[in-house]
C-alpha cells in the first residue's frame, strides 16, 4: 500500500480546502411586503411573485 513520504502540512491542507465551504443563498427583498425571501420565489409572508397573489393567506 502506497504510504505518503512526508505529512502533508497544516498550510498546504487548508490551501485545497478554501473551495470547500458553504454557499449563501441568494436572497432578495419582497418588492410588496419588503421581507428576504429567495430569489425566484414565492414570499412566504405574503404569497405574492412577480406582482400578482399567488397563495392566499
Amino acid at each position: 500500500m502506497a504510504v505518503p513520504f512526508r505529512r502533508t502540512s497544516k498550510t498546504r491542507r487548508n490551501k485545497r480546502r478554501t473551495h470547500f465551504k458553504l454557499s449563501v443563498p441568494g436572497m432578495v427583498k419582497c418588492p410588496h411586503c419588503g421581507e428576504w425571501k429567495l430569489a425566484h420565489r414565492v414570499c412566504k409572508e405574503c404569497g405574492t411573485y412577480k406582482g400578482e397573489t399567488v397563495v392566499e393567506k
